[in-house]
């Protein structure tokens, strides 16, 4: 089913030009323009260095000023190389230089890298096997006539989906049947809309094992994925569930009375909606997509399983020693992982060779923007690590943090990641931009790392469930046909509690650490 009108007149497909005017620049460019301002300011910024104690932290009170270990022209060859360093740098044990030809540890992002693309190859095998869209067809058909009960349903999805893997994007591909089931149950437009934007985006926001968000930032952060996973899954069920009962409640008033719609209804909407609510039933899921579903949901279990802390999580340890069974496995095994998932999904499905192979490369392609995302934003930590000036930034901040509670830090890490996300919408972009310098800062606060990952994805989350500067909201509205100054009118309420309710958990968090 779509939800498109019929098709344009010639008339009406001679539409004027676009006027020409400020368009806010892509992630992509937002990193290039922040690498460079990084580079530049490098040069205002005193070099200086804290005391590393036997575990890499920094020592408290222990930062010195120290001469600039690169001239001119060293620093213009960082510049240069940002972003190879960014994917393959290798930081030198002596000198703590970090060059593509240097000997010692792997300082760049490229298993993160290759996890992204991973990842995209997998995603994009399972929707070409049609599984999962017949699945959420299914079971959208046959809660047609319980309103309520379908929102819930889909929310619930798309919210696990949101905080396991980053479900967003691929939120875009249902408003075509999402839509119009809507209206046949008698909502509107904009249930429809928050039914799909709301229900993905607070399970990112509250992201449990999401590779994208909790994944790059814990890495960044030099700690394990499954560190702080107790209060996010806290979080992510206390903050689903009152954005399901926002959004149902809006249905149950709409459908009550129309004429409460923010947005009223489109000229064919009611006759879209007699179509929906008489159409036939979709197609069943055939043997080979309930095997497909399956695996799907067996390979990220698996993932879970795979890099959960048991030890630390079940004893409430921090330094527990791991058990036997526990795999601990970090990203270079999770590409493996869902590489390996999407070959055996295609051949699940019969996909052929040819095929198969195409899927995985198309996959790959589709998720390489993301994954020089990542490349990039680390490049901007090599300029300031380079330049030794990563240290002073976090000693111009010590003093603040020292003086201040833990509930207190935590509530700053939240305020200061707000206008980042503005600038960087890309949770990978900005969390490996971001988290090098705030995962530190946890250390002088004595609070645990994991804490600055929460209050950080909580933020970037939060924000993208408005900003106009994210796909997921400009593409998600247009879909829909519903302005976006009417879905900020929805949503400002809602925005308003989880803004409480975050802050109550992170001051919460950061008390009980």
């Amino acid at each position: 089913m779509s939800t498109d009108q019929a098709p344009p007149t010639e008339a009406e497909d001679e539409t004027p030009p676009p006027k020409r005017g400020f368009r806010f620049p892509s992630a992509l460019t937002v990193l290039a323009i922040v690498t460079i301002a990084v580079w530049a300011l490098a040069f205002a910024i005193p070099a200086g260095e804290y005391r590393r104690g036997d575990d890499g932290k920094p020592v408290a009170g222990s930062y010195h000023q120290t001469k600039a270990p690169e001239d001119f022209v060293q620093r213009l060859n960082d510049l240069f190389l940002s972003p190879v360093n960014g994917l393959y740098g290798i930081k030198d044990g002596q000198s703590g230089q970090v060059a593509p030809d240097n000997s010692g540890d792997l300082y760049g992002s490229a298993a993160v890298f290759l996890f992204v693309l991973a990842i995209g190859a997998f995603i994009t095998v399972v929707f070409a096997t049609g599984a999962l869209d017949r699945g959420i067809a299914r079971l959208a058909h046959r809660l047609r006539t319980r309103g309520a009960v379908l929102i819930v349903a889909i929310m619930t999805v798309f919210s696990i989906l949101g905080s396991v893997e980053g479900f967003a994007e691929e939120t875009l591909g249902f408003y075509g049947l999402i839509v119009p089931l809507m209206l046949a149950l008698g909502y509107d437009r904009m249930v429809a809309t928050g039914t799909i934007i709301l229900g993905a985006g607070v399970g990112v926001l509250c992201s449990t094992v999401n590779p994208f968000a909790t994944g790059v930032a814990s890495s960044a952060a030099g700690i394990s994925l499954g560190d702080g996973i107790v209060l996010r899954l806290v979080m992510l069920v206390v903050l689903t569930a009152v954005t399901i009962l926002y959004v149902v409640r809006y249905a149950h008033r709409v459908k009550a009375d129309p004429s409460r719609s923010f947005v009223g209804f489109l000229p064919g909407d009611r006759e879209q909606a007699q179509a929906a609510a008489t159409g036939a039933d979709p197609e069943p899921l055939t043997r080979t997509h309930q095997i497909v579903l399956v695996t799907v949901t067996i390979t990220f279990v698996f993932m879970i399983f795979s890099i959960i802390p048991w030890a630390q999580v079940l004893t409430g340890d921090a330094d527990a020693t791991p058990y036997g069974w526990e795999l601990d496995w970090s990203f270079a095994e999770l590409a493996a992982l869902f590489i390996v998932a999407a070959v055996i999904v295609g051949l699940l499905a019969r996909m052929g060779e040819k095929k198969l192979s195409e899927t995985i490369i198309q996959g790959a392609a589709d998720f390489v923007s993301p994954a020089l995302i990542i490349m990039l934003a680390r490049g901007v930590t090599v300029i300031m690590n380079n330049a030794l000036v990563t240290d002073t930034v976090l000693h111009s901040m010590e003093s603040t943090v020292a003086d201040s509670t833990s509930a207190v830090f935590g509530l700053l890490i939240f305020a200061v990641n707000l206008p980042l996300a503005f600038l960087i919408p890309s949770t990978s972009g900005h969390a490996t931009l971001a988290m090098p310098i705030l995962a530190p800062l946890a250390d002088f606060a004595d609070v645990p790392r994991a804490l600055v990952v929460t209050a950080w994805q909580a933020a970037s989350g939060w924000m993208n469930l408005w900003v106009p500067t994210t796909a997921v909201i400009m593409g998600g509205v247009s879909l829909a046909k519903v302005g976006y100054n009417q879905y900020l009118r929805f949503a400002a309420p809602l925005l308003a509690i989880l803004f409480v309710l975050i802050c109550a958990f992170v001051a919460l968090g950061s008390g009980l650490s």
